[in-house]
Parts: C-alpha cells; sequence; structure tokens
C-alpha cells in the first residue's frame, strides 16, 4: 500500500486555514506557532505536488485542489473523531465526549440548562454545543460533526430521509409588552388590537418570524399589516427593545423566565390565539451513536420536558 501523502495533522491544520481565513489565526485556534503551521502547509503541497492556496490575496483562499481535499478531509477529520469516541464509551463514561447542536433560541435558554443537567450526573463527560441556523445544524448533524440536536426551524429537503426527525416539546411564543404599555393592565388582547401594536421583530428569513405569520395568518390575522418597527439580529436585544418601551415582540417563552418572574414584561395573551412551534430531535441513524448521547436524550431530555412544561404552566 502506497504511503498517504499528508498526515490527520495536517487535514487539521487544512481546516483551521479555511475555518479561520488566515494562517495566522488557524495557528491561534490550534496553539501552535504560526511558522509551524507554514511549514505544515508547505510540506503538504511538496508532497501532494499542487498548490492549495492561491497566495495573491490577503486573505487565505483555497485552490481548486485545496477544496477537494479539504471536503474529503473533513469527512476523514469526522470518522476519526467518531471512532474515538467509540473506543471512549468503552469506558462507560468514565471520559469521553458529546458534542449537541442547537438553533438559535433553542441554544441560548435551552440547552445550556439541559447540559447543566447532564454534566450533574455525568461530569467526566466533555460536552461541546454548538449554536447555528437549523440548516447549519441538520447539515453538521448529518455528517457526522454533532451527536444530536435539538432544533427549532424547516429541516432542509434534502435531509429529511437522512436524519431521524423526532417532535420533542412544544416551544410556546408569547407576545411580550413593555410594563409602562397601555395593553399590560389586560391578561388578553383581542386579535384586531395586534394592529394598533409596533413590533419588534427578527429579520424576514429567520424560521420563527416564518413561524409566527403562518400561525398569525391560520387565524385571521393579516401579518403582512402588521407595523414593524425594527429588527434586530438577537432575542437578547429584542427583550432590551422591548423593556425600553420601544415595541411589543412574539419571543419564546423560556427566553422570558427570569423576566416574567421578576415582572420586568407582561405577557399578554390573544383571544382565541396561541403562538407555537414544535421542536424537534434530530440524529443520524446511519452513524455511530455514543452512550453519552443515548443517554442524553433518553435520561436529559424525557426528563426536561415534562419539568419544562409544568414550569410554562406556572408562568401563565
Amino acid at each position: 500500500m502506497t504511503d498517504l501523502p499528508f498526515t490527520i495533522d495536517q487535514l487539521r491544520i487544512l481546516k483551521a486555514i479555511a475555518t479561520e481565513g488566515s494562517f495566522k489565526r488557524a495557528a491561534d485556534s490550534l496553539y501552535i506557532s504560526q511558522p509551524a503551521v507554514s511549514l505544515q502547509v508547505q510540506n503538504l503541497e511538496k508532497q501532494l505536488n499542487i498548490p492549495l492556496f492561491d497566495r495573491g490575496g490577503k486573505k487565505a483562499c483555497l485552490t481548486e485542489a485545496g477544496d477537494l481535499l479539504l471536503r474529503n478531509g473533513t469527512r476523514i477529520l469526522a470518522m476519526c473523531e467518531e471512532t474515538c469516541r467509540a473506543l471512549e464509551d468503552l469506558q462507560n463514561l468514565q471520559g469521553g465526549s458529546l458534542i449537541v447542536g442547537a438553533s438559535q433560541t433553542t441554544g441560548t435558554y435551552l440547552m445550556p440548562r439541559l447540559i447543566g443537567l447532564f454534566r450533574q450526573q455525568y461530569p467526566q463527560v466533555i460536552v461541546q454545543l454548538q449554536v447555528h441556523s437549523t440548516r447549519r445544524i441538520a447539515w453538521s448533524v448529518a455528517n457526522g460533526q454533532i451527536d444530536l440536536a435539538v432544533i427549532g426551524g424547516e429541516i432542509p429537503s434534502e435531509l429529511k430521509q437522512i436524519l431521524q426527525i423526532t417532535s420533542y416539546a412544544e416551544d410556546e411564543l408569547a407576545l411580550i409588552l413593555p410594563k409602562s404599555h397601555p395593553f399590560s393592565k389586560y391578561q388578553n388582547i383581542k386579535k384586531e388590537d395586534l394592529y394598533r401594536l409596533r413590533f419588534i421583530t427578527l429579520d424576514t428569513h429567520s424560521t420563527i418570524r416564518k413561524v409566527i405569520d403562518k400561525i398569525l395568518n391560520q387565524h385571521g390575522i393579516d401579518s403582512s399589516r402588521l407595523t414593524v418597527e425594527m429588527e434586530l439580529n438577537s432575542i437578547e436585544a429584542i427583550k432590551n427593545a422591548v423593556q425600553s418601551g420601544l415595541g411589543v415582540a412574539f419571543v419564546s417563552v423560556s427566553a422570558i423566565a427570569k423576566e416574567l418572574e421578576l415582572g420586568i414584561l407582561h405577557w399578554a395573551k390573544i383571544e382565541n390565539v396561541t403562538v407555537k412551534r414544535m421542536l424537534s430531535i434530530l440524529v443520524n441513524p446511519s452513524r455511530y451513536r455514543s452512550k453519552a448521547a443515548e443517554r442524553f436524550r433518553n435520561e436529559i431530555l424525557t426528563l426536561f420536558v415534562t419539568t419544562n412544561t409544568n414550569n410554562v404552566d406556572q408562568l401563565r
């Protein structure tokens, strides 16, 4: 068998450069010197006898050959990591790692609590959380880079036959108002009252925004007639804007539990309208599933969904 013209370390360096966009940032992320990174790339190009980077610009850009090696190298690295996790599982969770993914709201407000519960039971397992868009997380699960994920958005159609998608829990989206708003005196408002409010939202391409518009339209509320005061790029920014009296917003109940308990925000119910979305668990059934992933799913997720449902009921 011919010796391979590259090593695992060289593939890791190639991936880091492509991710970080420069040799220096890649070196920092890998905790090695920049000269060491440059030397490994030079050796790799010499062994392959082909340039991997276009050195004409300021940013490290891959050549066609570099892009090909990166795509296949990423798969190789994922398989190596999967093999290592499988071997570590033989120690019966006396070590090992778990990589979980989540979409933005779920990853910010729900997953840290779930990971905290898991770490209490299995402190020796290293847990990594990756928070990105639903689409990116779904692809990472499909590629084996993430063990399992909890998401609230639409799964790319090309992945629905690859991934195992399990309904997990309903995530209610509350209409929140500043305490100074005239409507904060009422527990319930009418559907027509929505046209008199000024909304603070995520951008039109966000999953939550699409869910809200769809549900409102299903209940006879024309979402296109709602006055959008401003669009922000994070739930925290939206909450702060509402608290400052700049408008109202639909926000996941999981994101405002503390504010509701402290009486900082008011949750206004809409007569005969409940805005909910379904959270789903994603796994790739064709990939190796670690004991840590199984424990997280069967113990933590199952336990938490019951507890969290009771907590939401108490906040109503």
